[in-house]
């Protein structure tokens, strides 16, 4: 019986074919191709810019095949702020760790959503500072082991973890704020499209818009893969539930700019 193969999903050409060095079990590889699937889908590659940020992220202009501009830590949202507002036709983003955002950077962050910048920001939450070394973050869940709360977070010494999103969406000017996930395939879907919607809000002028992605971090958590990601589910989702924190009138119909089917993908695996 002859059998004809047939291509379902290619690279987005957006990615780069740069070998990715995360660890093993690392979100960011799944969360960088789920943000290069929409910018081809929105039809954006030529005119993206990425500010990258301080963290184990911060390599991530070496996987996007198009400009990038490294940030001081903290600063991704006011260096995304300037590009903009000097540049409005380009489609500008922030992709942050949460010690980066949620830590050195509260300030930018906070006040580039009270302003209701017109970017975007892909928000990677795995409860640690993953690049120094696996230190305690602003995220860390109480009772969480780090290298610096050894016997785990004493909230009476350090405060419970920061909500960040939730924080963000009491302000006026943010038009879209979403929690998702990337720990099974289900998760990975709702993030793909919570991103896309992200970046939409963008290209029709809606403001500034954010996804938080809960993503597991085997190496600083000391445990498998396998394990992380199911101490993300039972752990991290309880204290960070998932789903839209903020949705501005008129936001939902931004989601018929994602085309069904990615317009900008190699021919090939």
């Amino acid at each position: 019986m002859n059998a004809t193969a047939q291509l379902v999903l290619g690279r987005p050409r957006s990615l780069s074919k740069t070998p990715m060095h995360y660890c093993p079990g690392c979100g960011h590889g799944i969360v960088h191709r789920l943000v290069t699937q929409a910018i081809d889908e929105l039809g954006l590659r030529e005119r993206s810019v990425v500010i990258a940020p301080v963290g184990c992220a911060v390599f991530i202009y070496h996987y996007m095949d198009f400009d990038g501009v490294e940030a001081a830590h903290g600063r991704a949202p006011a260096v995304a702020t300037g590009i903009k507002r000097v540049r409005p036709e380009l489609f500008v983003f922030t992709y942050q760790g949460d010690g980066d955002l949620g830590a050195i950077g509260t300030a930018e962050i906070v006040h580039a959503a009270a302003r209701g910048e017109n970017i975007s920001v892909v928000f990677v939450n795995n409860a640690v500072y993953g690049m120094t070394g696996g230190q305690m973050a602003p995220t860390t869940l109480a009772g969480q082991r780090t290298t610096s709360s050894p016997t785990g977070r004493d909230t009476a010494r350090a405060g419970n973890p920061l909500r960040v999103s939730e924080m963000l969406a009491t302000l006026e000017g943010p038009a879209y704020i979403a929690r998702t996930s990337v720990h099974n395939p289900a998760a990975i879907r709702r993030t793909a499209a919570a991103i896309r919607r992200a970046f939409a809000c963008q290209v029709a002028g809606k403001g500034f818009a954010m996804v938080e992605v809960l993503s597991p971090c085997p190496t600083n958590w000391g445990v498998s893969p396998r394990d992380a990601l199911r101490w993300l589910e039972e752990r991290m989702i309880p204290y960070y539930p998932l789903g839209d924190i903020k949705v501005a009138p008129g936001v939902e119909s931004v989601d018929q700019l994602v085309v069904s089917k990615p317009r900008d993908l190699e021919k090939g695996p």
